[in-house]
C-alpha cells in the first residue's frame, strides 16, 4: 500500500481552482519525492468533474493508501451548490471516523464561504496578502507541514480509537536544529534571524543551544534528544568546519539518518572543508542580507516530509532481506559506520532513494567495501519482486 495520498476538491466552476490543484500535484507529485516511494512518486488525485453530471464527484478512496489527504478549495460557487455541500460534510465525517492519518483540509479562498460550516478551522488563503504565486508558496509550506505531521503519527502506529493521543501527538512540534559556529561575525546572526523567521511564520519549533537548554542539563544529551525529532540547519560560514560541536551535530544527523539542509553563507575561506556536509540539499544565503529565509523553510519542509514519506515506504520492506540496510540518502563513505557488521565475507546492501549512484562512486565503495552492495529503491524492489 502505498504511504500517501493527496485528494484536491474543488468546484468545477472555480476557475481559478485548477491553478492552484494543479500547483499541488506539480509540488507533490514532482520529481523531489518520487525516488522515495520507489515508483511513480507520490499520488494526487483531482476530485471536481462528477461523472454522473449535474453532482459531486467520486468519494475519496480512504483505504488507497495509509495516509490520506483531501484538500478542499471552498470558494462561493462550492457553498452555493447544496450537492458540494453535502459532499464536503460527507468527507470530514469519513475522515473523523477513520482518525488523525486522514484528513480533511478546508481552505478558504474567500471569507465569505466562512458562514457555510465547511470552512471550519480552514486555511485562511483569503486573508494573505501577497500574488497568487506566493499565496501558492504559503498553501504548499503549510500542507507540508501537516502532511509530515500526518505520516510521522502513522510511525507511531496510533490507532484510530486512541483519538487523544493521536491529537497530543500531531500536536508535537516538528523541530528545527540550527548548528551555527559563534566564532565568526555571522553565525549567531543568521541562526536568531532563520529561529525568528520561523517561529513568526510557521508552527515549527527551533532549538539553539543558547536558548533552549536549560540550566545544569549537559549540552550532549539534550542536543541527542532534540536532533531526534526534526530536521538539521548547518549554517555552514567561515568558522563552521573547524568547530568540533558543529562537525559533532553533523555527524550525529547524518548517522541517525535525519533530514538535513546547509545553508551555505561562506564569505572568505573555508580551510578544511567538512567532508559530511555533502549528499544534503544546499541553498545559498547572503549572510549581510540574510536574505531567502522562506526558500529556506520550504526546503527544511520538503526534506521532512521527504524523510517520513521514505520510513512510511520502508517499514513493510524490512523483514524482506535481512542484509539490507536503508538510508534515507545517497550513501556517502559515512554510511559504512551505519551498518550492523557480519562476517568478513558475508553480503550486505544499502538501499537508498535513488537515482544509482555514478559509476566513480561506485568503484570507490568496491574498493573500500567489496561486500557492499549498493541500491536504490527502485532497483531492490525489482530485484526482489516486491
Amino acid at each position: 500500500m502505498a504511504p500517501f495520498l493527496l485528494n484536491v476538491v474543488w468546484h468545477p466552476d472555480f476557475e481559478e481552482g485548477v491553478g492552484v490543484a494543479e500547483r499541488l500535484r506539480d509540488h507533490f507529485g514532482s520529481h523531489r519525492f518520487r525516488n522515495v516511494v520507489g515508483g511513480a512518486g507520490v499520488r494526487v488525485v483531482f476530485r471536481s468533474v462528477s461523472v454522473f453530471a449535474p453532482g459531486a464527484p467520486i468519494a475519496v478512496e480512504w483505504d488507497d493508501a495509509e495516509v490520506v489527504a483531501a484538500v478542499v478549495l471552498v470558494d462561493r460557487t462550492l457553498v452555493s451548490d447544496p450537492a458540494w455541500i453535502d459532499y464536503v460534510r460527507d468527507l470530514s465525517n469519513e475522515a473523523e471516523e477513520r482518525g488523525m492519518t486522514k484528513r480533511v483540509f478546508p481552505v478558504a479562498m474567500e471569507s465569505s464561504v466562512l458562514e457555510s460550516g465547511v470552512a471550519v478551522q480552514a486555511v485562511r488563503w483569503d486573508t494573505w496578502a501577497d500574488d497568487v504565486s506566493e499565496r501558492q508558496r504559503r498553501l504548499l509550506r503549510d500542507l507540508t507541514h501537516e502532511f509530515s505531521r500526518m505520516l510521522r503519527l502513522r510511525l507511531k502506529g496510533r490507532q484510530p480509537t486512541d483519538k487523544a493521543g493521536s491529537i497530543t501527538e500531531y500536536l508535537r512540534k516538528i523541530q528545527v536544529f540550527l548548528s551555527h559556529s559563534k566564532h565568526d561575525d555571522h553565525g549567531v546572526h543568521v541562526a536568531n534571524s532563520i529561529r525568528n523567521w520561523l517561529h513568526q511564520n510557521s508552527a515549527l519549533a527551533s532549538f539553539m543551544d543558547v536558548h533552549d537548554i536549560p540550566p545544569g542539563l549537559p549540552f550532549e544529551a539534550v542536543f541527542e534528544d532534540a536532533i531526534g525529532t526534526g530536521v538539521l540547519v548547518a549554517i555552514h560560514t567561515d568558522s563552521f568546519s573547524s568547530r568540533e560541536w558543529c562537525r559533532r551535530e553533523v555527524l550525529a544527523a547524518k548517522r541517525r539518518n535525519l533530514p538535513m539542509v546547509v545553508v551555505d553563507c561562506l564569505q572568505s575561506v573555508d580551510e578544511r572543508a567538512f567532508p559530511y556536509l555533502g549528499n544534503v540539499p544546499v541553498i545559498r544565503m547572503n549572510p549581510e542580507r540574510r536574505d531567502r529565509l522562506d526558500q529556506i523553510a520550504d526546503l527544511l519542509l520538503d526534506e521532512v516530509f521527504k524523510n517520513f514519506l521514505w520510513r512510511c515506504r520502508i517499514e513493510p520492506l524490512r523483514h524482506v532481506r535481512q542484509e539490507a540496510s536503508f538510508h534515507a540518502r545517497s550513501p556517502e563513505l559515512l554510511s559504512l559506520a551505519n551498518l550492523s557488521g557480519g562476517g568478513e565475507d558475508a553480503i550486505q546492501e544499502i538501499v537508498h532513494p535513488g537515482p544509482p549512484l555514478g559509476v566513480e562512486e561506485k568503484q570507490l565503495f568496491a574498493a573500500i567495501a567489496p561486500t557492499v552492495r549498493l541500491r536504490a529503491l527502485s532497483e531492490w524492489l525489482r530485484e526482489n519482486r516486491v
